[in-house]
């Protein structure tokens, strides 16, 4: 008996093709959002433990924050006002990529970065002027942790952004169909902005009432 080999050449293959930071999986479906917010969920149950704990130690202190911790709330309150707006701008910088238009792009990412930037130094220049430091008591070590962590996402924010800016300049990175990279820069920034306005609720706002 004579055995035949048929070759499979006709069978059809999945097609993976790059363009930019887009992969056409074929039928697979692109799990790379679906893996930024997984982290991103678990990076929030670090900040819910963060925000247990001052809450419980708020609620067994006899005066909470101590006399000699003053919050300053108006600085915190201006840098809000920064960081919630600069969501905005972020979303505009991802509607002008989904038509097209990279120059948008560019504009809204660099003011974004720019508001950004803006609210780390002005957290900088917070801690220094505050008058009290990480070990000077429970309150003050809870308060420049938790808003010492969100001020390193902010920064690792800042970086995506920049990122983002930095391989714009290939052309045809970024399109009306290639734009993933843009979305979960502005998924992580969009993260950061509701934990700060959390944390600005929690740690600012209940400690002066």
């Amino acid at each position: 008996m004579q055995g035949t080999i048929e070759s499979n050449s006709d069978l059809p293959t999945p097609l993976v093709e790059t363009h930019g930071d887009a992969i056409d999986h074929g039928e697979h479906p692109d799990l790379r959002v679906l893996g930024l917010i997984t982290f991103l969920c678990s990076e929030g149950l670090m900040f819910v433990g963060f925000f247990t704990v001052f809450l419980v130690y708020r609620a067994a202190a006899a005066a909470w924050p101590p006399e000699e911790t003053e919050v300053e709330l108006l600085l915190p309150a201006i840098n809000t006002v920064i960081l919630v707006s600069s969501s905005f701008v972020i979303h505009l910088g991802d509607t002008a990529i989904k038509k097209g238009d990279v120059a948008g792009l560019r504009k809204w990412y660099i003011i974004t970065a720019l508001m950004g930037a803006t609210f780390l130094a002005g957290q900088v220049y917070e801690y220094m002027t505050l008058g009290y430091g990480l070990t000077t008591n429970l309150f003050s070590n809870c308060f420049y942790l938790t808003t010492g962590f969100h001020g390193l996402h902010v920064f690792i924010g800042l970086i995506l952004i920049l990122g983002v800016l930095w391989r714009s300049r290939r052309e045809g990175h970024y399109g009306t169909e290639h734009h993933v990279g843009v979305e979960m820069a502005e998924i992580y920034w969009h993260f950061v902005d509701v934990i700060w306005i959390v944390l600005f609720t929690l740690i600012y706002i209940l400690s002066v009432l």
